[in-house]
């Protein structure tokens, strides 16, 4: 049989042409005896580089029927479209504009646009903007433009259980989390990393609040522990970036702020809990705080009832063991959430979802990634509609020009003293000053844990009908959406500026880097696959 030398083979102008011939060797070449032309082949394919993937991404573009990115995009157009026209049907005038099902669709749709379009902004050397805020601008964008707001008003009811929902996977993804291994091992710093500044900032946002803007002294604290988080949606992909630099690996500067992270936001949220139970409580100041403590207990008791229960029950041999699991966690959360708000408990809810995941997770050891993913899955559907939601919350006719400037004023000060006191933190761990004033500046960014209690406060003063309460409430809304505006994307920046120049280089190639790095793709991978990575991160988190 005769051999062909590619030699001879002529490489046309046209793409199509290109692609066609292309194809047509590599089928004639799978059709011979010989490896030769193979081999060859496979040189030539490997020698043409980035021009021939380029030319075939333009192949996929314009062959029918389409395949590529054009056929994605067909795909989803049609599932969405898909999707409506379900409800519709079942529906009738509810999914329709001016309906609450429209209104819910339509702010799902333009928050997931709004995020895609955001993480294609792209500046080198830098990580990318966290699409959160573009879901958040969407959801803002839709709530202020008047014609457009009454054809996606969505009732408060829906917005509030919608809100809930996002809160428990938020709740039940922070308590899988935790791992009792890494607690019993971490050094005296990651614990003050953890608790001390948020402490601290929730202590001043609260005197600040108080003072500045005339809330009184527990919603203060709510305030304060609503703006003492910290965002693993922004920490955590800019950390792995300057990991995967080899930036502070030495160190361990991005180890210690990725694990401390969760912890952090633990506590914001059990703080709030806490505040939140004693300021719906009828009576003396003696009373409230008792109150407080009681709603604690229960939320304590209850999660340990449950998460001892889901240790043993679906039992190990049962089939889809993953499935049941993920199913009875988020059931009993979505129940306990909303049945301590029935019960006027606000408070035991969250704290019962914490303990009761912490719990069921050490019980399921190693097995408990799969309940993970399954949550996380959810997560990617609730995360563009709880920043929707929380955006169009707010609306410029409510915004009063003194509450903007002096919840500005709250949010900075806050944010200067938790900066102070998280440097005085790391200051006897063994860190040059320029790691110190590093770990300080990258413990600013708030995003996930703002928009997931932000406005828990005010759904709940609008069920009980308190209108004193609804105004405290919408201020600490209003605070915690500039919180996330503000410091999400100045965080990032600072982090991916910041950190080549405050942190020690060190050789990434070796196995120990490859271990160290969290996440991190093969040394082979292109710096698009890494961006990408980066983007999914995000929506994790």
């Amino acid at each position: 049989m005769s051999m062909y030398d590619e030699r001879h083979i002529q490489i046309p102008n046209s793409d199509t042409e290109n692609c066609l011939i292309q194809d047509a060797c590599i089928e004639k070449a799978a059709a011979m005896d010989g490896s030769t032309f193979v081999n060859s082949a496979e040189q030539s394919v490997d020698s043409a580089g980035p021009d021939l993937e380029r030319q075939q991404k333009r192949c996929h573009l314009i062959t029918c029927p389409p395949q590529g990115f054009l056929a994605s995009v067909v795909t989803k157009v049609v599932m969405i479209l898909l999707v409506w026209g379900v409800v519709w049907s079942i529906t009738g005038a509810e999914c329709q504009p001016g309906g609450n099902l429209f209104g819910i669709l339509f702010l799902l749709l333009c928050a997931v646009v709004g995020g895609k379009l955001l993480g294609l902004i792209k500046i080198p050397t830098l990580p990318p903007l966290p699409p959160l805020l573009g879901m958040l601008l969407a959801g803002f964008l839709l709530r202020n433009v008047p014609v457009i707001r009454d054809a996606t008003y969505i009732k408060h009811q829906w917005s509030s259980a919608l809100r809930n929902l996002a809160l428990v996977i938020i709740l039940v993804r922070a308590g899988l989390g935790l791992d009792p291994k890494a607690l019993r091992k971490l050094k005296a710093v990651c614990v003050r990393l953890s608790l001390g500044p948020c402490c601290v900032e929730a202590c001043a946002a609260a005197v600040l609040a108080h003072f500045l803007l005339g809330m009184p002294w527990i919603w203060g604290f709510i305030l304060g522990f609503v703006l003492g988080a910290v965002s693993p949606a922004v920490v955590v992909p800019s950390m792995l970036i300057l990991q995967k630099e080899g930036f502070g690996v030495e160190k361990g500067v991005p180890t210690l702020l990725m694990a401390a992270g969760s912890f952090d936001d633990v506590l914001a949220i059990t703080g709030f809990n806490t505040c939140l139970g004693v300021a719906f409580s009828s009576g003396s100041t003696l009373n409230n705080i008792l109150r407080g403590v009681l709603e604690v207990l229960i939320g304590v008791a209850a999660g340990a009832i449950t998460g001892f229960f889901l240790r043993f029950f679906p039992s190990k041999d049962q089939k889809s063991l993953s499935m049941k699991r993920a199913y009875l966690i988020l059931g009993l959360s979505v129940f306990a959430v909303f049945t301590s708000s029935y019960l006027n408990f606000p408070g035991s809810g969250g704290l019962c979802t914490l303990v009761m995941a912490f719990l069921a997770g050490i019980g399921w050891a190693g097995n408990k990634g799969a309940v993970e993913d399954i949550v996380g899955t959810l997560w990617n559907i609730f995360q563009p509609m709880l920043f929707g939601l929380i955006g169009a919350e707010v609306t410029v006719a409510s915004l009063s020009p003194i509450t903007v400037g002096l919840g500005i004023a709250t949010l900075m000060i806050a944010l200067t003293v938790r900066i102070f006191f998280t440097f005085l933190m790391v200051h006897f761990a063994g860190f040059n000053m320029k790691e110190k004033l590093f770990i300080s500046l990258a413990w600013m960014p708030k995003a996930t844990v703002q928009a997931a209690i932000g406005s828990v406060a005010l759904d709940t003063a609008r069920n009980r009908g308190d209108k004193e309460a609804e105004e405290f409430g919408m201020n600490v809304l209003t605070v915690a959406f500039l919180a996330i505006l503000i410091t999400a994307p100045i965080g990032a920046l600072i982090i991916g500026l910041a950190g080549p120049r405050m942190l020690h280089k060190t050789n990434t190639d070796s196995n120990t880097d490859n271990k160290t790095a969290v996440g991190e793709e093969d040394r082979g991978d292109t710096n698009e696959q890494e961006q990408e990575k980066i983007q999914v991160l995000q929506s994790r988190f």
